[in-house]
């Protein structure tokens, strides 16, 4: 399934039961954005790649928390919006960026976990080389401001997608993407939240951090790999 289909097929495809198992997905991951406080407002935005240029999304104005498999939209690479009672979220250039730049990229998601964004206001990556799971499952870029929804920001961000797959957007929030699904998507968000937070945490006992070593590092490395994590 493409762009290029037919409108009836495309009304075939965006119905059909493994689409439909999709919308939910993205109902339920939404939702536990939402628990977490990871999400305020109608902030934060999700999407699943379906076809070679085409992606479910979230709708733009409603709360990641209350979202229904009716309000989720389907969009082309080009930003046109082929089904769905919704308008699709103000963000999409972010997420379709992403996958346009990486094939392999089979989901995305953002959102404005506190911690996370508070280093990312501050304009500063966490240090690394702390928390075995962050090593494992997380590469982190800072992205420099631009203004959230423009084609400049999707620009930045796939171009950092390049070689990390969770990026701190300046000023803003957080999205990642994964060669998975988007569960796998949203656990990188889950991961950055929570060692950003251990990070605070452990310059509170007003002890200096315990750094992994080179070796202990390259241990975890090998097990990234056997993982079939890309970076």
């Amino acid at each position: 399934m493409n762009s290029k289909s037919s409108k009836a097929e495309l009304k075939t495809f965006f119905n059909s039961p493994p689409v439909r198992k999709l919308k939910r997905q993205l109902c339920d991951i939404g939702r536990r954005m939402w628990q977490r406080e990871y999400v305020d407002g109608n902030g934060g935005n999700l999407a699943i790649r379906v076809g070679r240029d085409l992606a479910l999304c979230t709708p733009t104005q409603i709360s990641k928390g209350f979202m229904r498999p009716e309000d989720i939209c389907l969009v082309d690479f080009d930003c046109n919006q082929l089904a769905g009672a919704k308008k699709f979220t103000s963000e999409i250039q972010m997420h379709l960026q992403i996958m346009q730049r990486r094939p392999e990229a089979v989901a995305t998601c953002h959102g404005h976990p506190p911690s996370a964004t508070g280093f990312a206001v501050a304009g500063i990556k966490p240090p690394t080389g702390l928390v075995t799971e962050f090593e494992l499952f997380v590469s982190l870029a800072m992205v420099p401001y631009r203004t959230p929804g423009t084609r400049e920001l999707g620009k930045f961000v796939a171009e950092h997608a390049d070689e990390h797959n969770t990026m701190l957007l300046a000023n803003h929030g957080v999205v990642s993407w994964s060669h998975r699904n988007l569960e796998d998507a949203y656990f990188k968000l889950e991961i950055l939240e929570n060692y950003c937070r251990t990070v605070l945490a452990a310059k509170q006992t007003g002890v200096p951090a315990r750094r992994l070593t080179k070796p202990q590092l390259g241990e975890l490395f090998a097990i990234k790999k056997r993982l079939g994590n890309l970076i």
